[in-house]
């Protein structure tokens, strides 16, 4: 014979109807709604974050080889697409943070 579940565990259909009071954690509410509106903002700018890191030390690799006076046919094209790609992140960082501060 089979033994009945416990009711400890609320059945699929009674947690499905829970809903969120906003007056019980005014702030861990207000953070779900946040992250709801724009999910993964946090890591789109940590990745922006990243990425405009990255651009960066390429740039300041490919002045250095600018100065120096090294295959400069191939390193200032390069060098431009490292500044762009900074100047993109830059751009996507700010248009996060305008977004947010509407929110």
């Amino acid at each position: 014979m089979t033994e009945p579940a416990s009711n400890s565990a609320p059945s699929p259909s009674r947690a499905k109807n829970r809903r969120l009071d906003p007056k019980l954690d005014p702030e861990l509410y207000a953070q779900l709604r946040a992250e709801a509106k724009a999910p993964y903002r946090g890591l789109r700018q940590f990745i922006y974050l990243g990425f405009g890191a990255s651009g960066l030390i390429g740039a300041f690799i490919f002045l250095m080889q600018l100065l120096a006076g090294r295959d400069v046919d191939a390193t200032l094209p390069n060098f431009a697409l490292q500044l762009g790609v900074v100047a993109l992140m830059v751009w996507l960082f700010r248009l996060e943070q305008r977004a947010s501060r509407k929110s």
